[in-house]
């Protein structure tokens, strides 16, 4: 929990704590509102102070301060609530359905047994408006001889059960160590439900039917569950990711994977101990993946920034000119994030640091002490393979700075053996000093835009390859704002990241996607006028089609003008200063045309959006696209394409987008 002036916040992101705090650190449950006082206790918590913001009736008080935004935010926090609960119930009632047994056998019950057990399965009986008519109300009378309290037998029974259930699934799990994030898998909520409903007398599996034949079942099951995967593999192509890495017993091994808009599969592994990790032997690896795949579907291969890795790239394209090798790009921002924390004035910021946090963790005394000063808060530590944890170090210890003064400065510091030593000595100094926590705070404003960018490549919740190149000179921008545009100072860091980047995140295929990505083009109308950016499309399509003229020909006159002129674009537009801006908001929109590749013609090769194609006369082209253009793809039926293609004008479009009446 984070301290303030009058009690304390949870470090939670729940709307509710931006306008309630804790007053006795004692009592969790007891709320107070920071803008009108009103403390609330005794149940409820976040979702009473939500209300009570909210202005929702029924349960709280309104607060007479909160604003207008005050009350939508926590009215929508309360309505997405109500809805997360709804798809849980949703979920589990599906997951429920998925095992249910289906049967036509018929099996008799021996109903009056069990009703002399559990009670009568009647429906209770419903009280109607004859009834006033049938029987008085006498609650004196129905206490005295005690008919008035009824026990439903059915509800004590069932909760004994289920408490008795739950304490033998508990007992099983705290015996085998199981993790208890493992409970909330589907998986685990499935098997649930099928033993409940299988009943009593289940004969649980042996140790060889889950080695062999219940793991050979899955292995099938596994398989047939992938060849959706690969019919999308065949509809829009995939990307083939390979990876070495070494074992708890430091055995080299070397993975493939697949990945494609359905997620990621996992291929094949091998162990590769014995043998060199050659350029030809990674390429052999690759090759045999991609006959397994089938070349026609295989758009790149994605490896990191090893040697080895770069040569079997050119062996690849030897031999398959129409397949890209990527670099890695969470590796290549790594390697940036490294480079820039090797300069000087970095460099020592990150060891000081990494001393401190060594020197806090290897005592128990300072351990136990640090602990108790940050609500059992840790610092987090940096990793030996990636250097983006020295910035989570960083953001770790700069989150606990006051933490950690105080207790540098506590009686108990004092009276700890430790701080008379060297170690601790230094640790008091930079702690309790300025100089350290400005180094910190300077490395945090540098780190941060490319950690914004890992962070968005390493995960999997949106496509970032048509991100990647635009979100890097972002936060180059912002590296340079950071530093108050003092050239002196940012020109090494800017130096690096573009070193890093080169050849790397900059191929042909990135720089199209970035051309390609409406987030970008349509903010930037400028874009299609880079000469670095039309230089890349074009080789980007002469290796997609490599040898194909035609094809060629068919993008560069007429599917990439359509898209560049951005007439019939179908997201929401706004005209700011003579000039069309792609909300930020629509971000989400842009990503899933990436996806969805977009509204393709029918004959078209579903390269752009179909828009106001005026000839490429108007096109920002380079030097070599427009050779290419007037020499190689010279037509006579070019000018008869654009003539049949009708077209609205840019001003209809948009009222009819936004619903503007003349």
């Amino acid at each position: 929990m984070d301290s303030t002036a009058t009690g304390f916040k949870r470090n939670s992101n729940d709307i509710a704590w931006e306008f309630a705090i804790c007053p006795d650190p004692t009592n969790l449950d007891k709320l107070k509102c920071t803008l009108c006082g009103r403390v609330y206790s005794g149940g409820g918590g976040v979702s009473r102070m939500k209300q009570h913001i909210a202005h929702v009736k029924g349960n709280v008080a309104p607060c007479q301060k909160s604003t207008k935004d005050d009350q939508l935010r926590c009215r929508d926090a309360i309505n997405e609530g109500k809805l997360k609960k709804k798809g849980k119930q949703a979920h589990d009632e599906a997951l429920r359905s998925e095992v249910r047994f289906d049967t036509n056998e018929n099996i008799s019950i021996d109903t009056d047994e069990i009703e002399n057990t559990f009670g009568s399965f009647r429906e209770p009986y419903v009280i109607g408006p004859m009834d006033n008519f049938a029987s008085t109300l006498n609650p004196e009378e129905s206490l005295k001889s005690g008919k008035g309290k009824k026990v439903d037998i059915n509800n004590a029974i069932r909760k004994e059960r289920i408490s008795t259930v739950k304490s033998f699934i508990g007992r099983w799990a705290y015996e085998c160590a199981i993790p208890f994030h493992a409970f909330e898998n589907d998986s685990f909520k499935m098997m649930v439900e099928v033993i409940g409903q299988y009943g009593t007398g289940l004969p649980i599996p042996t140790r060889y039917e889950l080695s062999n034949t219940i793991l050979k079942k899955e292995v099938e099951r596994t398989k047939n569950l992938v060849k959706k995967n690969e019919e999308e593999w065949k509809q829009d192509g995939c990307s083939i990711m390979t990876d070495a890495w070494s074992d708890r017993k430091r055995r080299s091994i070397m993975n493939l994977c697949v990945n494609s808009k359905m997620g990621t599969v996992f291929l094949s592994s091998k162990e590769c101990s014995d043998e060199a990790h050659t350029s030809q032997h990674i390429y052999d690896y690759v090759e045999s993946c991609i006959q397994e795949v089938g070349p026609e579907h295989v758009v790149q291969i994605v490896t990191d920034n090893a040697t080895n890795n770069m040569g079997a790239a050119k062996l690849l394209k030897e031999k398959r000119p129409k397949i890209f090798w990527t670099s890695c790009a969470t590796h290549t921002i790594n390697l940036m994030l490294e480079g820039i924390g090797g300069l000087p004035r970095f460099k020592k910021v990150l060891d000081q640091a990494k001393q401190l946090t060594i020197f806090i963790y290897a005592h128990h005394k300072t351990l136990a002490m640090m602990r108790k000063f940050t609500n059992k808060r840790d610092i987090i530590r940096p990793g030996v393979t990636r250097f983006a944890s020295a910035y989570l170090t960083l953001q770790s210890l700069s989150e606990k700075k006051e933490q950690l003064r105080h207790m540098f400065f506590s009686n108990e510091w004092e009276e700890c053996k430790f701080s008379n030593a060297v170690k601790g000595r230094s640790s008091h100094t930079l702690v309790t000093g300025s100089t350290f926590w400005a180094g910190v705070a300077l490395c945090l404003k540098v780190f941060s835009p490319l950690v914004k960018v890992l962070r968005m490549v390493d995960a999997d919740w949106k496509p970032s390859m048509g991100f990647v190149y635009g979100d890097i000179q972002k936060a180059k921008k912002e590296i340079i704002d950071a530093l108050g545009s003092n050239k002196k100072a940012y020109e090494p860091i800017i130096n690096i990241i573009s070193k890093k980047m080169k050849g790397r995140l900059d191929s042909k295929l990135h720089l199209t996607a970035y051309l390609l990505n409406p987030y970008y083009h349509h903010k930037d109308p400028q874009l299609q006028h880079d000469p670095e950016v039309m230089d890349a499309v074009l080789e980007f399509f002469d290796t997609l089609f490599f040898g194909d003229l035609e094809m060629q020909k068919q993008v560069m006159t007429i599917e990439l003008p359509k898209f560049t002129q951005r007439k019939e674009i179908g997201w929401m537009q706004r005209k700011e200063r003579n000039m069309e801006v792609l909300l930020a908001n629509d971000s989400h929109t842009a990503q899933e045309w990436i996806v969805d590749c977009g509204d393709c013609d029918e004959d078209g090769v579903g390269v752009g959006i179909v828009g106001d194609g005026q000839g490429t006369d108007e096109l920002g082209q380079s030097s070599r696209t427009r050779e290419l253009l007037d020499e190689d793809f010279a037509s006579g039926s070019e000018q008869e394409v654009f003539e049949e293609v009708d077209y609205e004008s840019d001003g209809v479009h948009i009222m009819e987008e936004c619903g503007d009446k003349e």
